[in-house]
């Protein structure tokens, strides 16, 4: 294993647990979100590289876009339960109240 995957591969670790154990703000759960699709798009845009195909894929490229919309979605979510239930705690958002 290459230094380049050991940190692609704790970089993605760190971020789940990071949203495993520390979800008191959405904001914190989406930030971990976030690291782990791009430490994701990180390890697939060199992936090509490492394996020397000459043809470069479009997953990485169609991963980012997902990436783009899921970060929109997430602000949009952001926004809305701070202005229905005041902050952006998760223990105040309940499906149940809804």
């Amino acid at each position: 294993m290459t230094f380049l995957h050991l940190s692609f591969y704790s970089a993605f670790t760190l971020s789940s647990l990071g949203l495993a154990f520390h979800r008191i703000h959405l904001i914190s759960a989406l930030l971990c979100l976030e690291s782990m699709m791009l430490s994701m798009y990180m390890a697939l845009s060199t992936w090509p590289i490492q394996t020397q195909t000459a043809s470069p894929s479009l997953l990485p490229i169609m991963m980012l876009t997902f990436s783009a919309c899921e970060a929109g979605i997430g602000l949009a979510m952001l926004v809305a339960s701070s202005r229905t239930h005041g902050s952006d705690h998760l223990h105040n958002l309940n499906l149940l109240q809804c």
